[in-house]
Parts: C-alpha cells; sequence; structure tokens
C-alpha cells in the first residue's frame, strides 16, 4: 500500500493521499474511545484525533502498552522506546487483548491482503497464478475484528485487493451478510469503514455490504467502480472525501515530520 500512497493523483494538492487517508481515519475516532490503534497510518490517525476532536481517546497497542497522549516521536513499531516512555501502562498481550473480551474497546483499525463485499478480511493467503502465497496470518486482528464495537480498515484499492469473496477468512467481518455476526455468536461489531487509496466505502446495515459512500479529490466514481472486484453500490449521496483540514495537516506534519508513514 506505501507505494500506492506515495502516489497522489494531483500534484498541485497541498496534501498527499497518505495524509488524506490518515485525516479520514482520525475523524472515525470520537472522543473518549478506546481504540486499538495498530501501526503504519492509523497511528498517525490517532495522533490527529487526540490534538483535533478527541483529547479524551485512549489507545491500546497489542504488545500490551496503553496511552492516553500519544508517543513523544515518531515510532516505527509498537516496541520502539517512545512508544514505552510516559505510557500510562505497559501490560502483556493478554492483558490489552482481554480489553477486547469484556466489550471495552470502542474501534480497532486494521488492515488487510484482501476486503470483500461484506467487509471480510484475510490475511493468511492469497491465490495468485502460481499458487498460494503465504502471509503473516491474523495476529490479533480476528479478536479485534470479531469483539471491538466497530472496525476500520486501511488498504489499497485494487480489483485484486477488493475481491467479491476473500481467499481466506482471517477475520470476520459480515460473514455472508447482515445478520451473520449474530447467527453465529459475535456479541457485537463488524466493518464500519474501508478506507482505501481511492475512496471511503462503508457498510450497509440492512444487507452487510459495502456501499461507495466517498471517492478521493480528484478519483471520479467509476474509476473507483471499475478497480472493485464486485458490483459496487454507489450512495445516493455519495460525495468527495473532505480534504484534511489545516488543524489536521499540522498534526500530522508535526508528528510525521518527514513524511516517512504519509509522504
Amino acid at each position: 500500500m506505501q507505494d500506492a500512497i506515495n502516489q497522489s493523483s494531483d500534484k498541485t494538492q497541498r496534501f498527499t493521499l497518505g495524509e488524506l487517508m490518515v485525516a479520514a481515519a482520525a475523524r472515525e475516532i470520537r472522543d473518549g474511545e478506546v481504540v486499538f490503534v495498530g501501526m503504519r497510518l492509523p497511528l498517525i490517525a490517532f495522533v490527529v484525533a487526540k490534538n483535533t476532536h478527541a483529547p479524551n481517546a485512549v489507545g491500546l497497542f497489542e504488545n500490551g502498552v496503553i496511552r492516553t497522549r500519544p508517543s513523544p516521536e515518531l515510532i516505527y513499531t509498537m516496541a520502539d522506546p517512545p512508544n514505552i516512555k510516559g505510557a500510562t501502562q505497559c501490560l502483556d498481550m493478554l492483558s490489552v487483548m482481554s480489553l477486547l473480551q469484556s466489550g471495552k474497546v470502542d474501534l480497532g483499525f486494521l488492515g488487510a491482503a484482501e476486503v470483500d463485499r461484506f467487509g471480510n478480511l484475510n490475511s493468511t493467503e492469497v491465490r495468485g497464478e502460481k499458487g498460494y502465497v503465504r502471509l503473516p496470518g491474523s495476529g490479533g486482528a480476528c479478536d479485534i475484528a470479531s469483539l471491538a464495537h466497530r472496525f476500520v480498515v486501511l488498504l489499497e484499492h485494487s480489483k485484486r485487493r477488493l475481491p467479491e469473496c476473500v481467499s481466506y477468512i482471517t477475520s470476520p467481518g459480515n460473514g455472508d451478510g447482515a445478520g451473520w455476526r449474530k447467527r453465529v455468536g459475535l456479541p457485537r461489531g463488524g466493518p464500519v469503514a474501508a478506507i482505501t487509496t481511492k475512496a471511503v466505502l462503508r457498510f450497509d446495515e440492512n444487507t452487510g455490504e459495502a456501499y461507495l459512500h466517498s471517492a478521493h479529490p480528484g478519483v471520479s466514481v467509476e474509476d473507483v467502480v471499475a478497480n472493485t472486484g464486485w458490483r459496487l453500490s454507489v450512495s445516493k449521496n455519495v460525495s468527495v472525501t473532505p480534504e484534511p483540514n489545516d488543524a489536521e495537516l499540522r498534526a500530522i506534519r508535526e508528528y510525521d515530520k518527514e513524511g516517512f508513514w504519509t509522504k
């Protein structure tokens, strides 16, 4: 996804595609929420939310770190020393993951190799022309997708990454449609958005299926639909993804000064 992020659709824009995606992700965080942050763009999204509209959000990291304020400098892995310094708590993985089981996690950010029309995620294996390619697997993603009150996924937008059905369900979305999660015993949650390099997709509460909510500046609806692996529904009120405002851009650039994650 990083290569796609580095490509801005309009060289005259005052922001990069990565910054646009970070701003869109940050807006998914509400004040006071407990959030599984993750790395790369969601990490910066947490910083932006804390510095703009959600000062009371709490960030969780899979390695056991809990923070009520972002790390004092940019981190590249969740175990970097700046993420430990000043942390509210440094627990073990079990302690942090147990917050999911007890229903205390409001939002989780995830990545995936594939996301299908019902928001199911694959990070285990993909099927290509040369057979299966093994991937790292779930980590804590299945727990987050299963037990957080909602989750958001970020990924590159292409037919290969957005197939009608994933090759393997690593982390459950809406299964085969609305009502599936309840039928299989998942007590809450599900996908609310997929923020891609072309658009923001959301999920219909009545069908469980993704639809086009907004296309990024400079990207046409036709482009988004043509690069999706199923017949993507388009909202009657489809819009342009809002650009990052001055406060959001300032928060991004003060934290990711060299554009390591957002250039």
